[in-house]
């Protein structure tokens, strides 16, 4: 029941003109607790080679910071992804996380996102 709340939750949120809450604003203490568990996962499994908050480089030259992932992958696609186990043409560990793992890190990838570029 709370993954599909959670679905209509993130389709709401797509659907608005502007899917991604502007950088450090709150959405409501439910997607903020996710958003917090979305950074712990990405601090404990991803920091080691990619920037994974609003600023720094990564520590991995050609891994991308993950201020930016949304702006070059549509977060579905991400999603879908991560579940299955993300395979990309430089070395990277092979990993593979839950659908609950991977809402909570999609939710941190919303929160950080860079405005874009205009």
């Amino acid at each position: 029941m709370f993954r599909f709340a959670l679905a209509a939750v993130m389709l709401t949120l797509s659907a608005c003109a502007a899917p991604e809450p502007p950088r450090g604003q709150s959405v409501g203490a439910e997607l903020d607790a996710l958003a917090a568990d979305g950074r712990a996962i990405a601090e404990a499994q991803c920091a080691r080679c990619h920037a994974v908050g609003e600023y720094g480089e990564s520590p991995v030259p050609a891994a991308p910071v993950f201020r930016t992932l949304l702006s070059r992958y549509r977060a579905e696609v991400l999603e879908e992804e991560l579940i299955n186990g993300i395979r990309v043409a430089h070395p990277m560990p092979e990993f593979q996380f839950n659908p609950q793992s991977t809402d909570a890190l999609i939710m941190h990838l919303r929160y950080v996102q860079e405005p874009p570029s205009e």
